[in-house]
């Protein structure tokens, strides 16, 4: 079993690239601090428009949660859209819904355009009634699941949000899951490290600076620009993007609103013909309404990934000696879903962390106690189109020309 993500592991070392360390004084617009998806995104899309962007990445480009996460492009947030209506009412809610969509069909067109082979696929989203420990009994709490699923298909229906329901016989036709309903999602799968480096290439294409094993040491604002000291020198700005998970010791004001949380994931061996005849049509990925949730995605060569077995975060020294043990624990959490796959041995595990935000959404704008201060965070479980929602959002900020509803994705809902 190898202890790396899947998609970092499987993309050829000889074609993995390599950028410089920052050195000296660079003077840009706009500064980036993280290379994952979000920042890649972000300095693509700014240095498409004309601006003059430095990426600053304090390990290798997509190699930290990037390359970690399930790599899903889906078209709805991972949580309940009627708990957001609950949170900010229904015209702000369906506002937020509608914009990830867009930005998950504007980031897979971006990618197709950009010429990114990022094995971008459609596959959609399942969203089932039953969490992984109630397995196929049908007593009153899956029952009751079922009805809250129910509910939640006709509140995002009646708001225009898009999605459909699938009924027991459906999902068993489909998945090979009996007694359970679902929601549909329609969205696309993708290989999550090889879009990030594309954007990467994309950007650099249009003469961004893109500067791997550079960590940001400081960050300064002053009344006409920002300076990100790092270990080689220096970069000004006029804004700095803070697209990072965690956030740095200069904004450590703000970590109590995005807590952290330690999550698994696993990839099996290629499963042979008997096993995948008991899977169904494999071309729907499965979220189920377990809290945290599972996710499942099926790969190419006959293999799953499957994600879960969240916990707060454990110590670095212990981190590598948990994963036996949560992999273990996914893989038989699996084969309860699936019981022709017990047996079947990972043949890859790893952990990554992930940031929620207060209500759950991610948030993305400036902030009035950090001028100069761009943010995207608190992504969480939202699959891929984040990224792109966050680049634009972001992008229409710099310019001056802010949406009229780009306000619903700030601090101010939260705080």
């Amino acid at each position: 079993m190898r202890p790396v993500p899947f998609f970092l592991d499987t993309f050829p070392r000889s074609r993995r690239p390599d950028y410089s360390r920052q050195r000296g004084e660079l003077r840009v617009a706009v500064a980036i601090v993280g290379g994952g998806l979000t920042g890649c995104a972000c300095a693509s899309a700014f240095a498409t428009a004309g601006v003059r962007v430095a990426l600053l990445e304090a390990d290798r480009i997509g190699a930290g949660a990037t390359a970690a996460s399930a790599g899903l492009l889906r078209q709805d947030f991972d949580g309940f859209f009627r708990e957001s209506v609950d949170l900010h009412g229904l015209r702000t809610a369906r506002h937020l819904w509608q914009s990830v969509r867009r930005a998950s069909l504007d980031f897979a067109a971006t990618l197709r355009r950009l010429g990114v082979r990022a094995d971008l696929a459609p596959q959609d989203l399942l969203i089932r009634s039953q969490s992984i420990a109630e397995g196929a009994r049908l007593d009153a709490l899956a029952t009751t699941k079922a009805s809250t699923l129910q509910r939640e298909y006709q509140a995002r229906r009646d708001a225009g949000i898009e999605a459909s329901w699938l009924t027991p016989r459906a999902v068993a036709a489909e998945a090979g899951l009996t007694g359970v309903a679902a929601i549909r999602v329609k969205g696309d799968a993708l290989d999550p490290y090889r879009a990030c480096i594309g954007l990467a290439a994309a950007a650099a294409s249009k003469r961004a600076y893109v500067h791997e094993r550079t960590v940001a040491r400081r960050i300064r604002a002053g009344r006409k620009s920002v300076e990100i000291k790092t270990d080689g020198g220096s970069v000004i700005a006029d804004a700095v993007i803070i697209a990072t998970g965690g956030l740095p010791d200069d904004l450590r004001a703000l970590r109590r609103h995005f807590d952290p949380t330690q999550a698994y994931a696993v990839v099996t061996e290629s499963l042979p013909s008997a096993v995948r005849k008991e899977l169904g049509k494999r071309t729907s990925a499965l979220r189920d309404a377990s809290e945290p949730p599972h996710i499942l995605r099926w790969l190419k060569q006959d293999r799953v990934l499957f994600s879960g077995a969240d916990q707060r975060p454990v110590p670095p020294r212990l981190r590598e000696k948990a994963i036996g043990p949560r992999a273990n624990r996914l893989m038989y959490e699996l084969s309860t879903l699936y019981p022709a796959i017990s047996g079947s041995q990972p043949e890859w595990a790893w952990d990554f962390v992930h940031y929620g935000s207060p209500d759950g959404l991610p948030v993305i704008g400036p902030h009035r106690n950090f001028p100069r201060h761009l943010f995207a965070l608190g992504h969480g479980r939202h699959g891929a189109g984040v990224a792109w929602l966050a680049a634009r959002v972001l992008l229409r900020e710099y310019l001056g020309e802010p949406a009229k509803a780009d306000e619903a994705f700030g601090f101010s809902r939260v705080l």
